[in-house]
Order: structure tokens, then C-alpha cells, then sequence
């Protein structure tokens, strides 16, 4: 048997074998282009779980917060400045600290400031299983509670360490988990000059400082840095009234945004 093909035959045979070739490329390369951009929203929605760091808001408002786990020698005079400047800030309290420091403690919550956790024995998180991270916070509020009668839904864990199941173990028990964006270093001795310079150029509506008492610096500069604060036109607060409770997410920053 023979085939006989003229000319227009054989163009129109070629004409439809490349447009069939074409389409088979153009729908691969949709479909890879789907892929990757599923890929890239999976890895923005479900990536490492991350605490707040700061927070987006057009409200000129700076969270100040203090770490407390070493001494207490310090606590009259920081009151005594914030007093002074009528401010109300947040303190991150270890349990252990609320058993060496009681009178201290409800002092600080007298005051009016906020009393946030801060685990119970200062250990590194990221080495314990979920249950351990839930009593090492659950322990600290138990303490908590004895001192304002209510339970805090604020944590913070200890050397700023975090891994998914620290996250995990805190989200689960209904606590937002703080980080901060801004240092004051004060526990390497800086002075309040230098410290300052950390946060000078930096400081924003939105942000969380961190500090702790029982340094070298942290109580003889504390008024300078909050005057210099309000003279940027931020008020401080505690991180309670900073952070959005509900209906949020975190993105890869660690910036906390409303929905």
C-alpha cells in the first residue's frame, strides 16, 4: 500500500504536530509556575513558629520591658523612676527570683506594672520536651498568681532561645510567647549613654525593648532612656497593651500584624 502526501498535506500535518507540542510545553510550564508559588505560600504560612518580636501598629507606642532573674537590689529605685515619669512597664519574672525576692515582687505589682513569666528555673528551653516547657512556664504562673491573683498570658523565655516546640508548648496554654527587637545590652555594663545610642536610630512605634534589673547601669539610666523615648513622641507601655491578643499572625520578621 503507498501514501501519497502532497505539499499542503504535509505543512498542515507539521502546523498541528507543533501546535500539540507547544500546548504540552505551555501547560508544563503553568503547572510549574503553580507549584512553586504553592511552595512559596506553604513556606510563608507554615514555616518555623516564631514568638513576637514587635508589633505593626500606626499607635506610637513602645513596649519597655525588664528581665528579672538575678538580684533584687536594684527594685526601689527602678519604681521609684518610673514613678517619677509615670510609667507602667512589664516585668519577666523567674520563679525562682519570686521565691528569693517576694516583698519585691508585690511591690512591682503595687506599682501597677504588669507581671509576665519568665519560666520557673531560667533553663535552656530548647533542649526540653514539650511537657517540660508547659510546667516550666505553668510552675512560674502558679507563682505569679500568688502574688496578683490573676495568671498572666505573657511569656518570655529564658537567653531569648526558642525552637517550634517552645512555641508550641506556650501557644497551646493560651500565652502570646515576647521576644524584642531592640537591646539595651545594659547587662554588659553599658552605660546610659551607650545604650541609648543603640536604640536612637532605631527606635519605632510597634517596638519591645528589653532590660533587666541587677546590672551595673540599668536603674541610673533608666530615666534618660524613657525621657528620650517620649522625646521621639512614643509613649511607653506594657506589652499587654502593645500586642494584639487576637486574630493575628507573625510573619518571618517576627512582626505581629492584625488581621
Amino acid at each position: 500500500m503507498f501514501f501519497v502526501f502532497n505539499k499542503q498535506k504535509i505543512y498542515t500535518y507539521l502546523v498541528s504536530i507543533v501546535t500539540v507540542v507547544l500546548l504540552f510545553c505551555v501547560a508544563g510550564s503553568m503547572n510549574d509556575t503553580n507549584n512553586e508559588k504553592n511552595t512559596i505560600e506553604t513556606a510563608s504560612t507554615t514555616g518555623k513558629l516564631l514568638p513576637i518580636y514587635n508589633v505593626q501598629t500606626k499607635e506610637k507606642k513602645v513596649a519597655f520591658t525588664m528581665n528579672c532573674a538575678w538580684n533584687a537590689d536594684d527594685i526601689d529605685q527602678i519604681l521609684k523612676i518610673l514613678q517619677d515619669n509615670q510609667t507602667k512597664i512589664t516585668f519577666f519574672m523567674v520563679g525562682d527570683w519570686i521565691d528569693k525576692f517576694p516583698e519585691a515582687a508585690k511591690k512591682i505589682h503595687e506599682a501597677g506594672h504588669e507581671i509576665a513569666s519568665h519560666s520557673n528555673t531560667h533553663p535552656h528551653v530548647n533542649k526540653l520536651t514539650y511537657e517540660k516547657n508547659i510546667e516550666e512556664i505553668e510552675k512560674s504562673n502558679d507563682k505569679i498568681e500568688k502574688i496578683t491573683g490573676k495568671r498572666t498570658k505573657i511569656y518570655r523565655a529564658p537567653y531569648g532561645e526558642y525552637n517550634d516546640t517552645v512555641i508550641k508548648a506556650a501557644q497551646d496554654k493560651g500565652y502570646h510567647t515576647i521576644q524584642w527587637n531592640l537591646d539595651t545590652l545594659d547587662y554588659t555594663g553599658l552605660t546610659g549613654e551607650e545604650m541609648w545610642k543603640r536604640l536612637e536610630g532605631k527606635i519605632k512605634e510597634g517596638d519591645i525593648i528589653l532590660s533587666h534589673n541587677g546590672t551595673k547601669h540599668t536603674a541610673d539610666s533608666l530615666e534618660q532612656l524613657l525621657k528620650n523615648i517620649k522625646e521621639k513622641g512614643l509613649e511607653v507601655v506594657k506589652v499587654s497593651e502593645l500586642i494584639v491578643q487576637e486574630n493575628y499572625t507573625i510573619n518571618n520578621n517576627g512582626t505581629q500584624i492584625k488581621k
